[in-house]
């Protein structure tokens, strides 16, 4: 019995949507009824805090948004049809456009998307968008994060390996104008692998249960190595160095997953980029909403910079405080936009979001962290292990960039031939357990042709053959 159904949309690529023992399947049938009953389980524990800021309002709205809650978990767990956004946010059209478009792909339960008969993607999104509405149908508990006592705990969870990393941090800046090229090169490898093992602390994945990192990472980071899939980190390097020698201004872009530790070690290697002149500007990009859980959010990203700031550690504060400094001057900015929140793959955002995607066109390189980018980055299409990275963006090309997951999801490409084949015999669920990681880049030059124009060459990953477009 197949484990997926799918969609064939063009030249034999194919979508995935929910059917029986699929990840996807148990995902929507367990994960996200547990995520919502802990949503519930929060509501009702801060019931005495809603009193004690708005009086019996607050009780009240406490109420309804447990109520809407209470029927969205009905609503999916009964296999009904999706229903459109209710109330006015500045994305509703949008979402209920992309419904009125799922609608028009449906074959079965009566032309109606339902959640077991439609994209795997879209459901899990359309989910913690009705989190969102429910709680903005609330006033005035509208501004309440749901997760944030989850994220927070993952922070506080994470903080001997928090301690490490800052240490390490700390200790390497009072020689890094000392080191060589090679030096610096392993240097910047350590924190590009600590920032994809941050990764693994993912409480979507754990269905909100904790996900703290307790060991410490850079003493195990030979150990792990090992179990990065793709490893593209030597041409990481080789496109950064060439961009410093060319360009006094840098700019690296990191569109952010998971806040907390993952968090931490992504500002640890956004602090080593412009400490080692390897970058001049970092732009993050978090979520404008609670999302999957523990997604950043602008609050999330303040709030981690403070607790830092002002810890007992002394390497730790030091951190904090340079982290503050580089956001006042401007050498870190943190942006979110709503497009990240839609449910639409990121070949589309040209056309959905043109001023985000003119954004990250200013950038030298961007790195997407986590599976959810992973997944809109390929529009979560089960492609052949093999096809490349490139032709699996079907045509997102902003600026160089590099996807860094933790394997989350049955999506994989890039692979060797033979090589997702042989992983499946070791471990069935190699896609979906979180123990192997993928560090993948795609970069596209732009070079003038004898007429003057522009011409697109693209690097084909698998083989290593340079196409002309």
């Amino acid at each position: 019995m197949t484990n997926l159904m799918l969609i064939l949309l063009s030249d034999n690529i194919v979508y995935v949507v929910l059917f029986s023992r699929s990840f996807a399947y148990l995902t929507i049938k367990d994960r996200t009824p547990q995520i919502l009953t802990k949503v519930i389980d929060t509501l009702h524990r801060h019931k005495n805090e809603f009193f004690e800021k708005h009086g019996e309002e607050g009780t009240e709205a406490g109420k309804k948004a447990i109520s809407l809650l209470s029927k969205l978990r009905n609503e999916l767990q009964t296999d009904k049809p999706i229903v459109p956004l209710v109330e006015k946010f500045v994305d509703t059209d949008i979402w209920n456009q992309y419904l009125e478009y799922q609608q028009s792909l449906m074959k079965e339960s009566d032309g109606k998307p339902r959640w077991f008969h439609s994209p795997w993607l879209f459901v899990e999104c359309y989910m913690y968008r009705r989190i969102h509405e429910a709680l903005t149908q609330s006033p005035p508990i509208d501004d309440f994060d749901v997760f944030k006592e989850l994220k927070e705990q993952n922070f506080f969870e994470s903080q001997e390996s928090i301690i490490s990393l800052c240490t390490y941090l700390q200790e390497l800046m009072r020689t890094i104008e000392e080191l060589d090229e090679d030096q610096l090169k392993n240097e910047f490898f350590k924190f590009l692998q600590i920032s994809l093992w941050g990764n693994k602390c993912d409480l979507s994945l754990s269905g909100g249960e904790t996900s703290s990192q307790k060991n410490d990472l850079i003493s195990s980071l030979e150990d792990l190595k090992p179990f990065i899939l793709v490893n593209d980190m030597e041409r990481l390097w080789s496109l950064l160095s060439k961009k410093t020698r060319e360009k006094a201004s840098v700019r690296v872009d990191i569109v952010l997953d998971n806040s907390g530790f993952e968090l931490t070690t992504d500002l640890v290697l956004a602090d080593f980029l412009l400490s080692s002149k390897l970058a001049t500007e970092i732009h993050f990009y978090g979520k404008r909403i609670p999302w999957f859980v523990s997604d950043t959010t602008i609050h999330d990203f303040n709030w981690l910079i403070e607790q830092v700031k002002h810890s007992n550690h002394k390497w730790v504060a030091k951190c904090g405080v340079d982290w503050e400094n580089c956001v006042k001057m401007s050498r870190w900015v943190y942006h979110d936009h709503i497009f990240w929140t839609l449910p639409h793959e990121y070949c589309a955002m040209s056309q959905v979001a043109p001023d985000l995607y003119a954004e990250l066109q200013k950038a030298d390189l961007i790195l997407f962290k986590g599976d959810l980018n992973y997944r809109k980055l390929t529009g979560d299409r089960k492609w052949a292990f093999t096809i490349p990275f490139h032709q699996a963006l079907s045509d997102f090309h902003p600026a160089p960039l590099c996807s860094i997951r933790t394997l989350k999801a049955e999506i994989q490409v890039g692979l060797q031939p033979g090589q997702g084949e042989e992983l499946a015999a070791l471990e069935p669920s190699w896609l979906t357990s979180g123990n192997l990681f993928y560090l993948q880049t795609f970069v596209l030059h732009l070079t003038c042709g004898m007429d003057g124009r522009k011409h697109k060459i693209e690097e084909d990953e698998a083989d290593g053959i340079w196409r002309n477009g």
